[in-house]
């Protein structure tokens, strides 16, 4: 599972990929102008960043090479309708990690994040082992001890995220940005309530949880 932002001016595109997406249980925000891109790539983290190649008020590379020049080290799969080889030349050498001429198979598209967020974040079909949990993310599915785990889409989502990022303390804030999506009405109550839900169910009767709360701090998934 991973964020992703789309930006394209086309709704009916943008939902064509949207729905892709959130098949294989990805978190999708969209944005259909360039200033939108632009204002989400400074605030937000993302895994992947799918980007239309012109908006009415923007230029794709324009936006993108911008992006990587303040830092910007997010994988960006350009969509455009352009196909010469100076086109996608232009593009690649903007900063764009990969390049899908309009119109495309949704098939393509998701043969293309996938291999995208493996280079981001290491091969996506390599287990992930947690004490006693192991996550596989080619097939979104946890164990325990051995047992399949029964987890809702967001459980899964947060339980992923811990577990990429071990030791490492997050805020409700920095976990709503990064889990849930940016459009929702979630709150801090929801990270509470979606933690004490996922504690329930891989947590070890009479051990410590292997999700510690820290005061002041926030949620820390400790191997």
């Amino acid at each position: 599972m991973a964020k992703i932002l789309v930006a394209d001016d086309d709704p009916d595109l943008v939902g064509m990929v949207e729905d892709c997406l959130t098949a294989e249980l990805h978190t999708v925000d969209t944005v259909f102008s360039g200033k939108e891109a632009q204002d989400h790539l400074k605030i937000y983290r993302y895994d992947l960043v799918i980007l239309d190649w012109q908006f009415p008020d923007a230029n794709g590379p324009d936006i993108l090479q911008n992006y990587r020049n303040h830092g910007g080290a997010t994988p960006i799969l350009m969509l455009t309708g352009r196909n010469t080889t100076a086109d996608k030349e232009h593009g690649l050498d903007s900063g764009a990690d990969d390049y899908l001429t309009k119109p495309f198979d949704s098939r393509e598209l998701k043969a293309r994040v996938r291999a995208l967020l493996r280079r981001s974040v290491g091969a996506a079909s390599n287990l992930i082992k947690v004490r006693n949990l192991v996550l596989d993310p080619a097939s979104h599915s946890v164990t325990k001890d051995g047992k399949p785990l029964d987890l809702l889409p967001r459980e899964y989502a947060l339980l992923e995220f811990l577990m990429r990022h071990p030791n490492q303390a997050f805020s409700n804030e920095a976990l709503l940005e990064r889990v849930w999506s940016t459009s929702s009405d979630s709150s801090h109550d929801a990270v509470r309530t979606c933690v004490q839900r996922l504690r329930k169910k891989i947590d070890v009767e009479g051990e410590k949880s292997i999700i510690s709360t820290k005061h002041r701090v926030g949620y820390i998934l400790e191997p």
